[in-house]
Order: C-alpha cells, then sequence, then structure tokens
C-alpha cells in the first residue's frame, strides 16, 4: 500500500496491491494504521455508466469517507468546503477502478461526488461517521463557479441531485 499526498492538504490517494493467481484475485482495500481513523459505517453503491451522484456532504456531524472501486471505473470528485483552507472551493478529482486499484481517502469537510464510466460501477464507502439525513446538503454537479469537466457527455442526475444548491449559496 502507498499513500500518495495531494495538492489539496490531508487529501490522500492509495495505491493498493492486487495478488492474483488462479483463482482470481484478492485486494486490501483499508488499513485503518495507515489512516489514523475509525470507519464505523461502510455502504455500497452500484452505478451504471453515466451516472453522476453528488456532490454531497453533512453541514453537522461531517464525514471523513475513504472510496474504493470494487467493480469498474469511475472519476472521482472531491470540493473542499473547509472555510479555512487554502483549497477552499477547489476541487481534486482522479480516475479510481477495480484495475487500477487506487483508492481515495477524503477528510471531513469536503463535498463528494462520482460519475460512472463502465456499464457497472461498484464502489464501497467506509465513512468516520453515520449518515444523518437531516444534515445532507449537495453542491450541483454541473455549478459553473466550481468548474469540474467530468467528461460524461450524458449525465444521468438523481431528482435529489437536481435540486442541490450552487456553490454560492455555501459561502
Amino acid at each position: 500500500m502507498k499513500i500518495i499526498k495531494t495538492p489539496i492538504k490531508d487529501l490522500l490517494v492509495i495505491k493498493n496491491r492486487k495478488f492474483v493467481d488462479t483463482r482470481g484475485y484478492f485486494r486490501e482495500i483499508l488499513l485503518e494504521k495507515f489512516i489514523k481513523k475509525k470507519f464505523p459505517f461502510n455502504v455500497v453503491s452500484i452505478s451504471k455508466k453515466n451516472v453522476i451522484r453528488g456532490l454531497h456532504f453533512q453541514i453537522k456531524k461531517s464525514q471523513a469517507k475513504f472510496v474504493s472501486v470494487i467493480k469498474g471505473k469511475i472519476i472521482d470528485v472531491a470540493l473542499d468546503l473547509r472555510k479555512n483552507s487554502k483549497t477552499y472551493g477547489k476541487f481534486f478529482k482522479i480516475i479510481l477502478s477495480d484495475k487500477n486499484c487506487t483508492s481515495i481517502y477524503i477528510p471531513e469537510g469536503f463535498a463528494h461526488g462520482f460519475g460512472g464510466l463502465e456499464k457497472e460501477n461498484t464502489v464501497i464507502y467506509s465513512c468516520t461517521k453515520y449518515r444523518f439525513k437531516k444534515y445532507e446538503r449537495g453542491i450541483l454537479w454541473n455549478d459553473k463557479d466550481v468548474g469540474i469537466n467530468w467528461g460524461i457527455k450524458k449525465p444521468i442526475i438523481s431528482a435529489k441531485d437536481k435540486k442541490n444548491k450552487s456553490f454560492k449559496y455555501f459561502k
């Protein structure tokens, strides 16, 4: 396992190893001793090609997330919402896939989203806190003030995510 720092403080890319043999493969995904956080809440998301989920965050009881792809390939985006950060309002995007064995650690204080790039994409999130529906918020995936190029020509967006607010609203 190799941990790579990004241009955004505390946002980390993790290169995992895949051990392949005639039976299939074995892959370590999350070792808490390297991140030094506990992840009591784990969820799986399956998305079709061109589905964009996000950008999601919680206004209270913020979660750090460890995101990995079990099957498929996604473009993963983390937007810094930490008002005292030098990179406030900046985003980081990366391709995560079952083939590149790459994960991302997103600290508390970020909005997160991803877009499905293959026919079926299975994503596992490990979170430091539970989900609190009443504190959930979202920023528009295509907000001009943020300027994310998802590389997806015909995005599929949920009704809930279509109602997300502009980044300006949260400033």
